[in-house]
């Protein structure tokens, strides 16, 4: 009887075939297990199975390994015997997967970038550490940005605009509430740090566009987009906010379509606990709420992590399809996420859940998945099938060839640079010197010209200055007519109330000010 269907995907065998129905794929799920279980081959069958069914697949390759889809893979006699244990022997065939590789970095894949509009301050405080009252400094700087229209694209805009805040703080408070130079410090000083974990290559354009990432090949497939995610581990915190800030951009511009008879794209997040580690209430809560609501769009996600007590409850709960190999419960806590474990699988009167999770062997897991209207299946214990792509990472030549062959080298491989807010603001700084110097010279100017005794300005009275001759110009009469002296006094009336009105106004303000 053969194993594999259209609307489902063969996950592997109990004391029955196991599988994902497409159709409920998008109601999220969870894969968790120990270092060396077998977590990142469940993540690679899911990701072929998506595959064939034209699911366009996001993953996370924390470790190099999830590479190997790209590639064809190799007969090895414990795959056939897996193959043959659950059934699959007939049906098994090896195959690499259409592929796209991306990168933060731009080392290992095409870069990935985001504008710091995009990234938002919610995100940004989360990334740099920021307390409540530099957060609230940085969403004045963003608002003031918003209103002199300053476009927020890479790093040195944000630099610039920070600037720019600190030079006008005293003016800002009145209309934004209280803007301290310290804190624009503050937030300068870890901008720094992030552009030393490697931000800055983040930030900037083209920025991506989240169509490249739900692409299906010529033959139907869904294309699997894998981030290299090595270099990254070593900026957790960067890793963390940048899956986060995907979720919220699929979010926000992929239309609902409510349950859909299979998924418009599947997301794994690897080291997943990485998103919830000491993360404030409220980007807990808009976690949740992605979560929950992006069901709707299409998207399924899946957190891949080592210990569900790594994921909070109120997630927890939402992830209906479960995958889990084996726990040690050598510890307290240990013997804590077994129990937790245990506990959100829909019991099976056969089997002590708790006791089999600590003797799953490398390939195995309990599983649970949605069936029927949604209902998890009862917790069995499988083998896991074998993957068709290459176990283990793909050669840095192998990835070249996939990336030279992906079509997205002419579109994100060279950074592109806008006038935004670094050029608007410099200009501005530029225009300011030039009218500061002009000044300067005209007062020079007029400090160089003869002046009276008294300090009075002495009138110039300019030599003839035609060819030959050495003449002064001839004296012009000193003497007012009647209309021009009526029109003189009457000047310097109205230039005298003008003047001590401005004064008046100038020292009042100031006054008021004070």
């Amino acid at each position: 009887m053969p194993v594999l269907a259209d609307d489902k995907i063969f996950v592997g065998r109990s004391v029955k075939p196991e599988y994902l129905t497409l159709k409920l794929a998008n109601r999220h799920g969870l894969i968790t297990g120990a270092t060396g279980t077998g977590k990142t081959v469940s993540l690679q069958i899911l990701a072929e199975g998506f595959s064939r069914a034209g699911v366009p697949v996001f993953a996370a390759d924390v470790k190099g390994d999830l590479s190997g889809v790209a590639a064809s893979g190799e007969p090895k006699d414990f795959l056939a015997r897996r193959a043959a244990d659950i059934g699959l022997a007939d049906e098994y065939r090896f195959s690499a997967f259409p592929t796209a590789f991306w990168d933060l970095f731009g080392e290992q894949g095409h870069p990935i970038r985001a504008t710091v509009s995009e990234m938002g301050p919610l995100l940004l405080s989360r990334l740099m550490e920021l307390n409540d009252t530099q957060e609230g400094v940085l969403n004045v700087a963003f608002e003031l940005a918003d209103d002199e229209g300053l476009l927020l694209l890479d790093l040195k805009d944000l630099q610039s605009l920070l600037v720019h805040v600190a030079d006008r703080a005293s003016e800002l408070s009145k209309t934004y509430g209280n803007v301290s130079k310290a804190s624009v410090g503050a937030i300068q000083r870890q901008l720094l740090v992030l552009q030393r974990q490697g931000g800055e290559a983040f930030f900037g354009e083209p920025a991506l566009d989240i169509r490249h990432l739900m692409r299906t090949a010529p033959d139907g497939r869904g294309v699997v987009n894998i981030l290299a995610a090595d270099k990254l581990m070593g900026a957790p915190r960067l890793y963390a906010t940048f899956l986060l800030w995907l979720l919220s951009e699929l979010f926000e511009e992929l239309p609902e379509v409510g349950d859909p008879e299979k998924p418009k794209l599947v997301f794994f997040f690897d080291e997943a606990h990485l998103l919830f580690d000491e993360a404030p209430k409220a980007l807990l809560e808009k976690v949740e709420q992605v979560v929950r609501l992006i069901r709707s769009k299409g998207v399924g996600v899946y957190f891949v992590t080592q210990n569900p007590l790594d994921v909070p409850e109120t997630v927890l709960s939402q992830l209906g399809n479960r995958v889990q190999h084996a726990l040690r419960a050598y510890t307290p806590r240990e013997q804590k996420a077994v129990r937790t474990a245990a506990e959100t699988f829909r019991p099976n009167p056969e089997l002590d859940t708790e006791r089999v999770i600590t003797e799953l062997g490398v390939g195995e897991a309990l599983v649970s998945l949605l069936e029927g209207k949604g209902v998890p299946s009862i917790v069995e214990r499988t083998l896991i099938r074998p993957p068709s792509s290459r176990l283990g990472p793909i050669s840095p030549d192998e990835r070249r060839a996939v990336m030279a062959e992906s079509g997205l080298s002419a579109l994100y491989d060279q950074v592109r640079d806008r006038d935004s807010a670094f050029e608007v603001l410099k200009r501005r700084a530029d225009e300011a010197a030039m009218r500061e110097e002009e000044q300067r010279r005209h007062e020079e100017e007029e400090n160089a010209r003869p002046r009276s005794r008294s300090g009075f300005q002495l009138p110039d009275f300019g030599r003839d200055d035609r060819p030959g001759s050495g003449r002064r110009a001839p004296r012009r009469s000193n003497r007012d007519t009647p209309i021009e002296a009526a029109l003189k006094s009457a000047a310097r009336s109205v230039g005298s109330s003008l003047g001590r009105a401005i004064v008046r106004g100038i020292l009042g303000s100031l006054k008021r000010g004070s």
